[in-house]
Parts: structure tokens; C-alpha cells; sequence
């Protein structure tokens, strides 16, 4: 299935509860998510990175604004595309086991059990994880749970990928792998992918457009195109390029950052 173009047109959004004071985490945002194309949200703790993501999956409408998909051929407005998660929090079935957590969704979607079971070990063995299928979530390392996390993603062939911080629960060892993998998975894959995260090396390392977003109220302060040569891995952080990228990035997001530590920013 083809990846979809996002559109985010003046976006903004007011948390208006009756017990206190309206806060507004996001206000004016206009970007696009490119179809096929991985985009990195980065930005200080509250400034709306999460609460963008949310609007593109649907769990919370904006005040203010558009948010349009965008067929890439045509430009004509498409339908809510199928869309896959992956969250900090592992969120696996702890009474399944490795295979029926990737198999899970697929089961939900009535797709035929020889088909389920063919597509759910392709994935498992994408995320180097063949020999564990029959292994319980309490059998596996973090690491290892958050690729079965990665692998029921993936395994429903989705049209947008949206990435909430994935890898911020891990050790910093196992993070660095987990990101290799994952930016060769994105890549096959196609799909139209939003990462959140907090680290400038993985923005990089990731994605092909960086949005850096400023302290709450979440507006964007610059939108970046990383042409570092693909595949990436970790000898990338070596490259002159990258070394040059980050400290842009770095201090885009300086000030910002000091500002939110001013005002007392909320979580992101």
C-alpha cells in the first residue's frame, strides 16, 4: 500500500479544563510529513511533540487548524491511512507469547491464520528475534521486548509509523542497536514514519527531515533535511556532516530549552 503524504495546516491546541486555567501546548504548527520519508520531532520536555502525535493518530482533536492525508501522486485528500505505534512502555500482553503478541493485531483483523502465522515469524525474524516465539514477555530483556514491540508494528504493513520515544526506556548499549535496526526496517519498509524523541543523535541517525520544535507553547522553530548517505549506523556519528548537524541542532534547541526549564515545562 502506498505511503501517504501529512499535513499539518495552523495546527493548535488548548487543554481547557474547568478547574483550572487553559494551557495551550500547541500553537500555529504547519509542517509536512513526507510520504515514504522518516520525520524526527524534537524539541524541550513540554513543548508538544507528543501531543502532535496524538492528533495524527487520532486520540485528540485540535483546537484550531487542519490536519490533512495527502495521496503523494495526485495530491488529492485521502482517507485516515492504517497506522501502527510504538510507544516507551513495552504494552505487551504478558500472558501471550512473543509470536501471539506480534500475531495479535492481525488476529483482530480476521486475517486467515496461515497468513497470520507466515507474516508474524517474517516479523519476528526482521527484528532478529527467530527462536523466541514460543518466549513470555517476562523471558525477554528490554530490549528484546521493545523489538516484539517493533515487530507487531511493522507486522500490519501500515501506511504511517508513528514512533513515541521507543527506545527511552533502554540502556544506552542497547539503545544504540535498536536504533541501527530500526532505521534499516524503516527504510525496507516505506512506510511514513514520525519519531519523537529526545536525542539529537537519534534524530539524526533516523530520520530524513528534523522538525525542531520550540518551548511550550509548541510551535516550529526550523525544519531540517539530514542528507547523510543511508544505510546509517553508528560509524555515521564520525562524519564530518554529522558532527556539523548536531551542533546546528544543538543550538536551535538551546534556548529553547532553557526557556522551558524557566517556565516550569510539563511532560512533552
Amino acid at each position: 500500500m502506498p505511503a501517504v503524504a501529512i499535513e499539518a495546516d495552523d495546527l493548535g491546541l488548548t487543554f481547557a479544563p474547568a478547574s483550572a486555567a487553559p494551557t495551550v501546548a500547541l500553537e500555529t504548527v504547519s509542517c509536512r510529513f513526507e510520504p515514504g520519508r522518516v520525520t524526527a520531532l524534537i524539541g524541550p520536555s513540554g513543548c508538544g511533540k507528543s501531543t502532535l502525535l496524538q492528533i495524527v493518530r487520532g486520540f485528540l482533536d485540535p483546537t484550531r487548524g487542519q490536519l490533512r492525508f495527502v495521496e503523494p501522486a495526485d495530491g488529492r485528500m485521502a482517507i485516515r491511512p492504517a497506522m501502527s505505534t510504538v510507544w516507551q512502555a513495552f504494552n505487551l500482553f504478558p500472558w501471550l507469547t512473543v509470536v501471539e503478541n506480534v500475531a495479535f493485531g492481525l488476529d483482530l483483523a480476521g486475517v486467515p491464520r496461515a497468513e497470520r502465522d507466515e507474516r508474524a515469524h517474517r516479523a519476528i525474524a526482521a527484528v532478529d528475534l527467530t527462536g523466541f516465539e514460543d518466549r513470555y514477555p517476562r523471558q525477554l530483556s528490554g530490549g528484546m521486548r521493545q523489538r516484539v514491540g517493533l515487530a507487531r508494528a511493522l507486522v500490519m504493513e501500515p501506511e504511517v509509523l508513528l514512533l513515541d520515544e521507543p527506545f527511552g526506556a533502554l540502556d544506552a548499549q542497547t539503545r544504540l542497536v535498536l536504533q541501527e535496526q530500526l532505521a534499516r526496517l524503516v527504510e525496507t519498509s516505506g512506510t511514513t514514519a514520525i519519531l519523537v524523541t529526545h536525542s539529537i543523535e537519534e534524530a539524526i541517525l533516523l530520520a530524513d527531515t528534523i522538525v525542531v520544535m520550540t518551548a511550550r507553547p509548541g510551535r516550529v522553530a526550523a525544519r531540517i533535511d539530514v542528507e547523510l548517505p543511508r544505510p546509517r549506523s553508528m560509524a555515521t556519528t564520525r562524519d564530518p556532516g554529522f558532527a556539523a548537524l548536531f551542533d546546528r541542532i544543538y543550538g536551535l534547541l538551546r534556548d529553547e530549552v532553557m526557556r522551558a526549564m524557566v517556565s516550569g515545562g510539563a511532560s512533552a
